[in-house]
Order: structure tokens, then sequence, then C-alpha cells
């Protein structure tokens, strides 16, 4: 690698909207994000599968796919 041309990677503290921080590796000093892995519907398990379910049947119904075979 060259010397000189690569900024510094140095330990950096995640903040979350919810409230949650923890640790990783930046080369930003502090990172601000909306959501995280307390606080994303899908990690919580709070996301409802009958949304997922309706979008399948809304594609196929609008492309003519044919589940019954």
């Amino acid at each position: 690698m060259k010397k000189n041309i690569h900024p510094n990677y140095t330990k950096a503290t995640v903040t979350c909207a919810c409230g949650n921080t923890f640790e990783v590796e930046s080369t930003k000093e502090n990172i601000q994000v909306e959501v995280c892995s307390k606080c994303h519907p899908a990690y919580t398990g709070k996301q409802s599968s009958v949304a997922k379910k309706g979008q399948v049947e809304k594609f196929n119904k609008k492309f003519g796919f044919d589940t019954t075979k």
C-alpha cells in the first residue's frame, strides 16, 4: 500500500435514534443512524407477515400468474 494516502481507521461510536449505542471501526468518529438491529421491525419480530403475503398476491395478479396449478 502507498503511504500517507489512506484515512485513519479507528473505533467509532454508532448512535441510533432509539438510544442504542455500539462501537464499530470506521474512518469517522461518530455515526448516527435512524434504525438499528434493536429497533428494526424485521429483527425485533414486529414485522407483519400478512403484509408480505399481500404483496406477493398483488404481484401475481398484476402480471397474470396463476398460483392454483
